[in-house]
């Protein structure tokens, strides 16, 4: 069954093929399916572009150049039509039921401008047991403030904006900052909705020497804050 609101997914990827057909598998398997799927190619050297357009035409395909995750959600916001927006990484997965929550909280919370679930963490079942023994791996289910966990009305979206491009991590926790200072109603559902798959080629875990991201990022949120506090006091 397809939702009666339009929701557009976007899937940005690069390098992903390995795990994108089973990403794609948890959209198009949804119990209320989307209106639209894109997926943006970053560039990719793999076989990523020729999975995605395995799966056409539910699913549709877009390609530039490699420019980061951030510049790909974007393009694929921008090519959609949907009337709420949801992203997905190429690795990870969603729950069965992940729009069907979200679209009812919705329809129960006509005001509230994002909804995210709980993610649960997994070290993919593909690696090798010496690869496994490396990797770290929450035991219980954490909060969602994640892109991949999130179903947003488009209008709240871009009232925030696009996701920035500079960073090659923290580029949601940018966006999240900035949707808090924007007062949008956020809410988190205590049910499962993201299955986030830790492979050992994540996209933090491939950047680390990128880590300092996140003290531009923290510092841009607090001069942010501190000029709409000296807006308020003029």
């Amino acid at each position: 069954m397809t939702a009666p609101e339009r929701v557009s997914v976007i899937i940005p990827v690069y390098n992903g093929e390995r795990y994108l057909g089973e990403a794609l598998e948890s959209v198009v398997g949804q119990t209320l399916r989307p209106s639209e799927v894109i997926v943006v190619d970053d560039g990719s050297t793999d076989g990523s572009g020729a999975v995605a357009a395995g799966y056409e035409p539910l699913v549709r395909c877009l390609r530039q150049e490699h420019g980061g995750i951030g510049a790909a959600r974007n393009r694929g916001a921008q090519a959609a039509n949907g009337d709420y927006l949801a992203f997905l990484d190429a690795d990870d997965l969603w729950e069965r039921e992940k729009l069907a929550f979200q679209l009812a909280e919705f329809r129960k919370e006509p005001r509230t401008d994002a909804v995210f679930g709980y993610v649960d963490q997994f070290i993919s079942p593909d690696l090798s047991e010496e690869l496994r023994a490396t990797l770290v791996c929450p035991n219980q289910p954490v909060a969602g403030l994640h892109a991949g966990a999130m179903l947003i009305r488009r209008g709240s979206f871009l009232k925030v904006g696009f996701f920035v491009t500079e960073y090659q991590v923290g580029e949601f926790l940018d966006w999240y900052a900035r949707a808090q200072a924007a007062g949008l109603k956020m809410t988190v559902l205590p049910e499962v909705l993201m299955r986030r798959r830790i492979h050992g080629g994540n996209h933090t875990l491939r950047h680390k020497d990128r880590f300092t991201d996140y003290a531009f990022i923290l510092k841009a949120a607090i001069d942010r804050k501190r000029r709409a506090l000296e807006t308020d006091d003029e």
